[in-house]
């Protein structure tokens, strides 16, 4: 007997759901309410239409209630908000224009999305020149009040992912831009370390990057910040963040979780009987903190929907959670980032180390081999990989990618010397960035080396370690830590006289790998030694970004 279902919400859990309902279900009736005027378009194209890097409007629209009748037999039907749910009744409310009507339904699937937080500030209101961007009516407003009032000015609130592409794209259309980070860095779901170079690209490109501060109101064509600087704001983009849009549950008995998304469980059911929910409405399990998250992302909204059809289908699926695997574009430099970052692991309170690497993107006789850094977060006893992250401006998505596939498959960092992956000189290197971000952790792991990190090394200093630079002369010159003295490794054996076997060390170079020699050679003389993770380069990168009080030892 051929079954009806409903699903609220066209994009991508929604549409997904309704697709691979149709491969499996040839004779099920499929209705698909969104409330907006296209389904099943490329939301995460939107800021790069905005910048003139994609130039074809259509090209957004990935399909159409015509195409999708034609080949799945869908009832698309746009421009359709449901108002109400009925679960007793099994019977939605649906608005459409001046029209209201029910449609019956055997199982119901809820992929409302997610919505941008707007917050209450003085002079939102009555200001005609702040918008969001998550959908394609929002890019046309925005492309719209940009060519009819010709603005220069423009401030973006907010340095997560949208944020950080919308000031890119605004800039590369020639406005001048301000970005405002109430946090100490952008990109928040990277730790401040990796996430710094996002700043300075944008500052090199001519964005003005404004941390630690927050927007306090909004005037005519101004923003005030707290710290009282105005910026100039002919156009003003809110990009704060996200939540669960979860209108449609408040009366409905579907219960919500601690998170405020629509909790599910691992078949994606609601609290309510044939009442299902995908996408980011939903709270998800962290695989990794096994705690609830949301995870506002295209992939996971993907799967879940292609599984939430299984689970109709009697194809036997679960609900295994997320990791969380995002990646952004600012100007050249790239930042990914998959599972935890360094602070949310020890927010929850694991005991984890930490490894850092600079390498090349491929193999560096072959041109254009450009740096990347890699982190990993990850348990010293097992192994356990928390997270990863990494940045550069090639290669990048390459190496997150294999670090998240490496995570949702169980792996530890004593198997990532093992991944055996692809080598030719334009490609690679004989050792890939992973492998060795591999061995360093394991080094790491199994005590071979002990590291301090580039936020302990004040505190470390002041309690009266002492810091050794092994670098050569001439790039100890081209600047140092005040604090060091320099001892290039090659000579490092002539001058162990000169060190206090009573003294402790810290050792650093330029990326961490002589040092890690050096750490060697000296604790096989009987020194107490650490090495700097990620040296000089890592911390240099940190504090010419932050430009705080606190790190003025170089």
């Amino acid at each position: 007997m051929s079954r009806k279902y409903v699903i609220v919400g066209g994009v991508a859990g929604g549409m997904s759901a309704a697709t691979r309902l149709r491969r499996l279900q040839e004779d099920a009736e499929i209705i698909v309410f969104e409330k907006g005027p296209h389904v099943s378009f490329a939301n995460c194209g939107l800021p790069y239409y905005l910048g003139g890097e994609i130039t074809d409007r259509e090209a957004l629209l990935v399909q159409t209630p015509a195409k999708l009748k034609a080949r799945f037999n869908l009832d698309v039907r746009e421009n359709s908000t449901v108002t109400a749910i009925d679960p007793t009744a099994k019977q939605v409310t649906v608005q459409s224009g001046d029209h209201t009507y029910s449609e019956n339904y055997d199982a119901l699937i809820l992929s409302p999305g997610a919505k941008a937080i707007v917050p209450q500030l003085p002079g939102l209101k009555t200001a005609d020149n702040v918008f969001t961007l998550r959908n394609i009516p929002d890019t046309d407003r925005i492309d719209s009040y940009l060519q009819t009032t010709g603005a220069q000015t423009a401030v973006v609130i907010g340095g997560g992912a949208i944020g950080l592409e919308a000031a890119e794209n605004l800039r590369r259309r020639g406005l001048q831009v301000s970005l405002v980070e109430a946090g100490s860095h952008v990109f928040p779901a990277l730790d401040e370390e990796m996430a710094a170079p996002l700043a300075t690209s944008l500052r090199t490109h001519g964005v003005q990057v404004h941390l630690n501060d927050a927007v306090k109101e909004i005037g005519r064509q101004t923003v005030t910040l707290n710290s009282g600087q105005q910026l100039p704001a002919d156009i003003i983009l809110l990009a704060v963040g996200v939540k669960p849009n979860t209108d449609l549950t408040q009366s409905t008995g579907i219960k919500l979780g601690p998170t405020g998304g629509i909790a599910v469980d691992e078949h994606y059911q609601t609290s309510q009987k044939d009442i299902y929910a995908v996408g980011d409405a939903i709270e998800v399990t962290n695989q990794i903190s096994e705690q609830p998250a949301l995870i506002a992302l295209a992939s996971p909204a993907n799967r879940q929907g292609r599984q939430v059809a299984d689970v109709l289908s009697g194809v036997p699926t679960t609900n295994r959670g997320s990791i969380g695997t995002a990646i952004v574009r600012v100007f050249e430099t790239v930042a990914a980032t998959t599972g935890l970052s360094e602070a949310h692991a020890h927010k929850l309170g694991l005991h984890l180390k930490v490894a850092h690497i600079s390498a090349k993107s491929h193999a560096t006789y072959y041109p254009g081999a450009q740096p990347i850094w890699l982190k990993a977060i990850f348990a010293p006893d097992s192994g356990k990989i928390y997270g990863a992250a990494a940045v550069g401006t090639d290669g990048v998505d390459k190496r997150i990618d294999v670090l998240a596939t490496a995570i949702k498959g169980g792996l530890t960092v004593f198997d990532l010397p093992e991944l055996e992956l692809t080598y030719a000189p334009p490609f690679g290197v004989a050792k890939d960035p992973v492998n060795m971000l591999g061995y360093v952790a394991s080094n790491v792991a199994r005590g071979t080396s002990q590291t301090i990190q580039w936020h302990e090394l004040k505190a470390a200093l002041a309690q009266g370690k002492q810091l050794l630079d092994v670098r050569d002369p001439d790039e100890y010159s081209q600047g140092h830590f005040a604090a060091a003295i320099n001892m290039p490794l090659d000579q490092l054996r002539e001058h162990l006289d000169e060190l206090d076997p009573k003294q402790d060390y810290i050792v650093s170079c330029q990326t961490g790998l002589r040092s890690y020699i050096a750490e060697r050679l000296l604790r096989g003389h009987g020194f107490h030694v650490q090495n700097l993770d990620g040296a000089i380069g890592l911390y240099q990168q940190v504090r010419s970004e932050l430009l705080t009080t606190d790190r003025k030892e170089n």
